[in-house]
């Protein structure tokens, strides 16, 4: 990774839909070398996909928490993700340190929707209990590097 493929990163995370053209601007490349360097950085792994992002508002989802997961055991991360992926509200999981095993990003439409959505979060196998927060207004929400 060289300072050549964090600026087709860089310019990729800004705009997926990026033309070859536009990426090598931003590289400083030609339009076929950003290809053959984007196609390599897609190989390697370093990027593993392109995706959309939804204004979750748009689709009326404007009520979002942070959720503390407790666990039964000790289950292993792959169990704990396996559970929380067929919930849709859970957009985002992660282990954490500290006294919770997980902190869950979730997103709904109202608080019948979020507390619905908890309710099946409690419901898997390896969750002992929860405990969340509900997000007033978002202060910064960057794209990550």
């Amino acid at each position: 990774m060289d300072t050549i493929d964090e600026e087709i990163i860089r310019c990729v995370l800004r705009n997926a839909r990026s033309t070859y053209a536009e990426i090598g601007e931003a590289a400083g490349l030609s339009a076929p070398a950003a290809k053959r360097r984007l196609d390599r950085l897609v190989a390697t792994g370093a990027i593993r996909g392109f995706t959309a992002l939804i204004d979750t508002r748009a689709l009326g989802w404007r009520t979002e928490a942070y959720v503390e997961v407790y666990c039964k055991g000790n289950p292993s991360p792959a169990e704990l993700q396996r559970d929380l992926e067929g919930i849709p509200e859970v957009v985002e999981a992660c282990t954490v340190s500290g006294a919770a095993d997980a902190m869950v990003h979730m997103l709904a439409k109202d608080i019948a929707h979020l507390e619905q959505a908890i309710q099946r979060v409690r419901e898997a196998p390896v969750i002992d209990r929860t405990e969340s927060v509900i997000v007033l207004s978002r202060l910064l929400d960057r794209p990550r590097l």
